[in-house]
């Protein structure tokens, strides 16, 4: 008898313990999707979209000024925010290539003589914002050139090997050395440095390079400042959910760009993209921004271009980055339908040609604007997967907010697909986004998709 009462209580104390391990898991779970944020973002920034700006590579001069010339065709694009690759001065010591790499900086407070002057460039910023742009410019916090001048101003803010020599952040990285941020006047500097060009350029933010490899302390306190003197809108290329916390409006969206050259591959299905946004969901705060993409200068250099990842999808692609909820980006050239990979190290000026997908990527932007439920972060709208008999090969989804929706239907297959949708939240009207044909929607709807064609339809 004790024996069967020992037993019975054993087994309600493992029930209990598992309920109550389930409700934890449960309630971390909820804690999670919660998660607290602090980012104020700038009200500019709630429809932008931001256009990545390789000023070696944009013009044959490779110059603030030949760029400037491009301005008004930029604004007629429709793009708010002008991210430009780092402008200061570049490493001679172990450069690589003629040019050397961007990313190697040897002067914060510099600007690169190959591009111009800080007039040329204070031009630039003015410009922009007399077209009502915004001109957020690349901050390389992590690494210095090796001739940097801090390399011999303070030695001590430097990390180095058990011989005392300088060593580089990642093995491949030779043209650079690695910063100490346990040093406190490193923090400053970076710091001062960066309110340095809100002062005297008056630049809209930064794009922090490799901003995970530096401590997250740094930023939350650092944007803390810099916020004081105006607000700024601040990209991570991280990923990581605490990015947003305090610090950053937005992050890299590579766990989207990694899906989509599976999917190109066909070995992911639509599927995929429900539960990487549900994971998105509940692991970023609710006004988080992720910047969605189909290439930018790394990809295009050492990964291909969007047409050798995508091939015929790069533009079903791309309408997927400016309708699901994230802040879209387009890189120097993707309105030409530019299929050149840009050299990273030399120079290799982009073949414009006839700007072939102006009014592909212009008439995305202005439903971006236009239309709320496709605004950035909590100031869009829902969305809500569509019941279709083609699930696992369309991609089709509604965003709503108030009275405004965006039906998305998205053929994520190289093959012809016949699709029923049976739902409600159709009923309506709407225009074809792209031909401009009026529609109206009962609770059903039947199409036949040709291989990766894309449909947009708003009312």
């Amino acid at each position: 008898m004790k024996n069967k009462e020992y037993i019975l209580r054993f087994f309600v104390i493992i029930l209990l313990t598992g309920a109550a391990g389930f409700l934890v898991s449960c309630a971390s779970r909820q804690q999670e999707k919660k998660r607290a944020s602090s980012v104020i973002h700038p009200e500019w920034s709630r429809n932008s979209v931001i256009y990545e700006v390789n000023i070696r590579q944009y013009t044959p001069e490779g110059t603030f000024k030949a760029f400037e010339q491009h301005l008004p065709r930029l604004k007629e694009l429709g793009v708010d925010i002008l991210w430009l690759m780092p402008i200061h001065p570049i490493g001679e010591k172990n450069r690589k290539g003629s040019l050397g790499s961007y990313y190697s900086v040897r002067d914060y407070l510099g600007i690169n003589p190959e591009f111009g002057t800080m007039d040329d460039f204070k031009s630039l910023v003015q410009k922009a914002h007399s077209l009502e742009m915004k001109v957020i410019i690349d901050w390389v916090t992590n690494h210095t050139s090796w001739d940097n001048n801090l390399v011999t101003e303070h030695p001590d803010w430097y990390i180095r090997d058990s011989a005392g020599n300088l060593v580089t952040p990642v093995r491949d990285w030779t043209d650079v050395v690695d910063l100490d941020f346990s040093k406190e006047g490193l923090r400053e500097y970076m710091k001062n440095a960066m309110i340095y060009w809100i002062k005297e350029a008056d630049v809209d933010g930064f794009r922090c390079d490799v901003a995970d490899m530096v401590p997250i302390e740094f930023w939350n306190r650092s944007v803390q400042e810099v916020n004081k003197l105006k607000p700024v809108f601040m990209l991570a290329e991280a990923e990581k959910p605490e990015m947003h916390d305090s610090a950053f409006n937005a992050t890299y969206s590579w766990n989207l760009f990694k899906l989509m050259k599976a999917i190109a591959r066909s070995d992911k299905t639509s599927l995929s993209v429900d539960s990487l946004l549900h994971s998105e969901d509940t692991l970023y705060p609710a006004d988080a921004f992720r910047m969605r993409f189909t290439t930018n200068h790394d990809e295009n250099c050492w990964a291909g271009t969007e047409y050798e990842l995508f091939g015929p999808a790069a533009q079903t692609f791309a309408v997927l980055t400016f309708t699901i909820p994230g802040i879209p980006m387009i890189y120097s050239g993707q309105e030409s339908a530019s299929g050149k990979r840009l050299r990273f190290f030399d120079k290799d000026t982009i073949v414009w040609g006839n700007y072939d997908l102006h009014v592909f990527y212009s008439t995305l932007i202005n439903l971006k604007k236009e239309n709320e439920a496709l605004w950035n972060g909590s100031a869009g709208g829902s969305l809500t997967r569509l019941e279709t008999n083609r699930n696992k090969d369309v991609y089709a989804f509604i965003r709503e907010k108030d009275k405004n929706k965006v039906i998305v239907i998205l053929n994520l297959t190289p093959g012809l697909q016949s699709l029923d949708i049976h739902d409600h939240k159709i009923i309506g009207n709407y225009t074809n986004l792209f031909t401009r044909e009026k529609i109206r929607f009962e609770d059903e709807a039947i199409f036949r998709l040709k291989p990766w064609e894309y449909l947009v339809f708003y009312n």
